[in-house]
């Protein structure tokens, strides 16, 4: 997720240095997504450089972004919170980047930076690209390493193995890896991507070229999970975290402030049951904050929203009504076990999630 948003569009720069007043939607139609991001890898081996090592990394993310939000639940489904520590950055951003407004001093304790700029441009002078989170830095050089949000949690689940926690689930089981790439596709660009293509398009066609795909996948999806607990096998996968980061922000955020307004997932009854399901799980709903959500978005993008005015609303209290998703069977965790409850300082604060009430 970059300062503006996940990606720059045809209508920033490649900088993407828009202000928080800034300009995301695309006036010439179709907002297109800048994927071009940092491809190291941090592996078993250390094939780039950068081999995987117990304390030498830093994991910086926002918790209003869903991109990083996927690398947090994972991290914590694996139980690798003594192995890669974690840094917040706050749910906005000023023109140049991401910033540790939460913590003392406005310095990530660790890192010792104000902005996440500054760990990008440690390795790439005039980096020209989005500062994005997720971004993993390696400590000892102050240097960003990769930023590349869809290999990150795959190498999670597979490079970092030797440290995952005992009862770690497998999020990425060989058998099942080809179904879960082609699932994974298909939601990222209809789905994941497809509510920021309601959201900035700039004009009526491309709104509603996206408007029909995206609602034409969830429907898809509710036909999918109509029989089915999970998107792949019996077990949560990495294709659930990468929906689930989605469908929790929709009515908070997607359905007013993007526009994607056939119905609130709360009036799709497989998908809202779906989601309940999955925020009930640990390691998933314990890593939201729709405080930060709603911040981050209502607040950012000013020309969507030039007041800034961020809505109350809406009650957050039914996402911890019974969903009934266990009579269709399945096992969360596979031959696992749920991981402990957040650390203290990764902990979602009293108020901005409904699990605090």
């Amino acid at each position: 997720m970059s300062n503006t948003t996940e990606g720059s569009t045809t209508a920033g720069s490649t900088a993407e240095a828009s202000s928080t007043e800034g300009s995301y939607v695309n006036p010439g139609g179709e907002f297109t997504r800048d994927q071009r991001y940092i491809a190291t890898r941090i592996t078993a081996d250390g094939r780039d450089g950068y081999p995987v090592e117990p304390g030498r990394y830093r994991l910086v993310v926002s918790r209003a972004c869903p991109w990083a939000n996927r690398v947090a639940i994972v991290r914590r489904l694996l139980g690798l919170e003594d192995v890669l520590s974690m840094g917040i950055a706050g749910p906005t951003h000023d023109a140049r980047s991401w910033t540790f407004d939460l913590d003392p001093g406005g310095r990530d304790p660790v890192l010792g930076i104000e902005r996440l700029q500054e760990a990008f441009f440690a390795r790439f002078r005039g980096y020209e690209r989005g500062i994005t989170v997720p971004a993993i830095v390696d400590v000892p050089t102050g240097q960003v390493v990769t930023n590349d949000f869809a290999q990150i949690t795959l190498d999670l689940s597979t490079q970092w193995r030797a440290y995952h926690r005992p009862g770690a689930p497998d999020l990425y089981p060989e058998a099942l890896r080809g179904e879960i790439d082609e699932v994974n596709g298909v939601v990222f660009a209809d789905v994941n991507n497809g509510v920021y293509r309601c959201g900035f398009a700039g004009s009526q066609r491309a709104y509603e070229k996206a408007y029909r795909r995206l609602f034409d996948r969830l429907d898809w999806l509710s036909a999918r999970l109509e029989g089915q607990r999970y998107l792949v096998g019996d077990t949560i996968t990495e294709a659930d975290v990468r929906l689930f980061t989605t469908l929790v922000r929709f009515d908070a955020v997607y359905h007013g402030h993007f526009k994607c307004n056939r119905q609130k997932l709360a009036e799709q009854p497989v998908l809202w049951a779906y989601a309940r399901d999955l925020f009930g799980t640990p390691g998933f709903g314990d890593t939201i904050d729709f405080d930060h959500i709603k911040r981050h978005y209502y607040e950012v993008h000013r020309d969507i929203n030039p007041t800034g005015v961020v809505p109350l609303g809406p009650d957050l209290r039914n996402w911890l009504e019974p969903h009934g998703r266990e009579a269709l069977g399945g096992r969360p965790f596979g031959d696992g076990t749920p991981p402990p409850p957040p650390r203290a300082d990764e902990t979602v604060p009293a108020g901005h999630t409904p699990l605090a009430d």
